[in-house]
């Protein structure tokens, strides 16, 4: 499993058990409103200063490994 951050962040905290927490603990603490499950993962690290391909490299990086 490999994810893109092109991908819905309603998509990724369904296809894995870990996306939702890494996704909060790089700060993502709006994983639950609404509006978040529309936004893609690209579009959410921009709201939330993050730099989102060391983001997506660190989950892909942990979903290789399990």
């Amino acid at each position: 499993m490999k994810i893109e951050k092109t991908m819905l962040i309603g998509e990724l905290i369904h296809m894995d058990e870990l996306i939702p927490q890494m996704l909060m603990g790089a700060g993502m603490h709006c994983l639950g409103c609404p509006a978040s499950q529309a936004e893609s993962l690209e579009e959410a690290c921009m709201v939330h200063g993050i730099d989102c391909d060391t983001l997506v490299a660190g989950i892909n990086e942990v979903l290789a490994s399990r």
